[in-house]
């Protein structure tokens, strides 16, 4: 270890969204700072190595192996007698795909950081001190830090028999080698219900298993039931209101699923997925040790800029307990750019929307107040909804299946929240959420002329649709 420190403007701990966006935009060739990245794992974070952009190659494999298996009703009845409703999916290809669009993604962001000058270091960087840390024998110090070591999965250690089952989390799913015979998943929230649908789709029976009265607990329960309705018409199969309270076997063999609850019952599968919850990647770092408070769920606390109880120290993205979203922590990286350069967002993380995407298909996509959250909180809204049918476009690709429904507020014009489960669904939310940004009156979105037939045409629909105010 040296003796003497090595001096940055800005040390980046993890290379997330937040994190690589400030380094990129704060580096030499950009605004002249001496900037280092330490990562001891995915370079450029989850997102494009085991998370969102993998997840996606997956779904869009699956959605080809469904309409490839539903060829007939386009007119492709070839495609029918050489891939059948018994057909499989060859998952070292499905795997394959991932993997090249992954490296290539890896690679891009090598490019990045050697081209702006940022000092990439690979290995495991601990704090010492408020802005000073360890990683291969260097002490690096920096004016300013920014923690963005993101979040993993959590498998529950309470339950006999799970861990040593050897789950499968979001990260070792992607890369399976064989099509699972039974893939049981504990867990019902966005990451179970993407996979479950899409290895239904590759040819697997699966399982769902929510201790919760619904899957997607926090979204409403019209929507809910819909989208389950068309996974079980697919043969997705749902046990809620149910506790898992033993595991035996070992995933990639043989696995045994005891529950209680309403749907007691014992389940034998060939695989087992644990995607039931997240926790943030702050322990062992010397946060605590190096003066940097923590919140009761282990995320690093800060203000609304995202500053820590340490000044100059900063945390973004899952780790500082924002919504844990990829869209998210680019926006955290805005929040903290604006701080470091003179003019802080007003608000800082309190004033943004968080909008979402659950990519099944047909997708739900969300941004706003949901209808349970107005009822629960007192707030007068008016509803408006359409049948996807009303979104025209949805009738020439035969998915008419799910709504769109909006809340405007009782007394006046701005939209509180909007909802859709269709096709596409979420290329929807940057129109109704530009007119929320701008507080404009629903009626713009009604008065607008949109091309025809697209998907956000039928936003016109649903806004029309307003009731009058009381």
């Amino acid at each position: 270890m040296t003796s003497q420190p090595e001096q940055f403007d800005y040390i980046l701990l993890g290379s997330g969204a937040g994190a690589k966006s400030l380094a990129w935009t704060l580096s030499s060739t950009q605004q002249g700072k001496k900037c280092a990245v330490i990562e001891h794992n995915w370079i450029g974070g989850s997102c494009p190595n085991v998370a969102c952009l993998p997840s996606k190659n997956f779904i869009n494999s699956a959605n080809v192996a469904y309409l490839t298996r539903h060829a007939q009703s386009y007119g492709q009845a070839a495609f029918v007698s050489n891939a059948g409703a018994d057909a499989k999916t060859d998952m070292e290809i499905v795997r394959g795909r991932k993997a090249a669009m992954v490296d290539e993604e890896v690679q891009l962001h090598v490019g990045k950081f050697a081209s702006t000058g940022v000092e990439l270091i690979r290995g495991y960087g601990k704090f010492i001190g408020p802005k000073t840390l360890e990683v291969n024998g260097r002490v690096l110090t920096g004016d300013v830090v920014i923690i963005g070591t993101g979040s993993r999965a959590v498998v529950d250690s309470s339950i006999p028999g799970l861990q040593a089952a050897k789950p499968l989390t979001h990260v070792e799913i992607l890369d399976i080698k064989t099509l699972p015979l039974h893939l049981i998943i504990l867990g019902g929230g966005y990451v179970g219900i993407e996979f479950a649908q899409a290895f239904r789709r590759f040819g697997s029976e699966v399982t769902v298993i929510q201790r919760n009265v619904q899957v997607l607990r926090d979204e409403d329960e019209d929507i809910v039931s819909v989208l389950v309705e068309v996974l079980e018409r697919e043969g997705v199969k749902f046990l809620t209101s149910t506790t898992v309270t033993n595991v035996s076997g070992v995933s990639g063999g043989e696995v045994v699923v005891t529950t209680s609850g309403a749907n007691a019952t014992t389940i034998r599968g060939s695989h087992l997925l644990i995607a039931a919850g997240r926790t943030p990647n702050t322990s062992g770092i010397g946060l605590v040790e190096s003066g940097i408070n923590l919140t009761e769920t282990g995320h690093v606390a800060v203000d609304e800029q995202l500053q820590s109880s340490i000044p100059g120290v900063f945390a973004v993205g899952d780790c500082a307990g924002s919504p844990y979203f990829t869209h998210i922590g680019y926006d955290d990286f805005r929040i903290v750019h604006s701080n470091l350069t003179g003019s802080p967002r007003l608000g800082g993380k309190n004033n943004r929307h968080v909008p979402s995407t659950l990519f099944t298909s047909p997708e739900l996509a969300h941004v706003g107040l949901r209808e349970t959250e107005a009822k629960a909180q007192g707030i007068k809204y008016r509803l408006a909804k359409a049948p996807m049918g009303a979104f025209l476009r949805t009738r020439t690709h035969g998915q008419m299946d799910g709504f769109a429904k909006a809340l405007v507020e009782a007394d006046g014009d701005r939209i509180l929240g909007f909802t859709a489960l269709g096709a596409g669904a979420g290329e929807l939310l940057p129109v109704v959420q530009l007119a929320m940004k701008l507080g404009v009156s629903y009626k713009e979105i009604a008065d607008m002329v949109i091309a025809h037939p697209t998907m956000n045409e039928g936003l016109i629909a649903v806004f029309s649709g307003v009731p009058p105010s009381v």
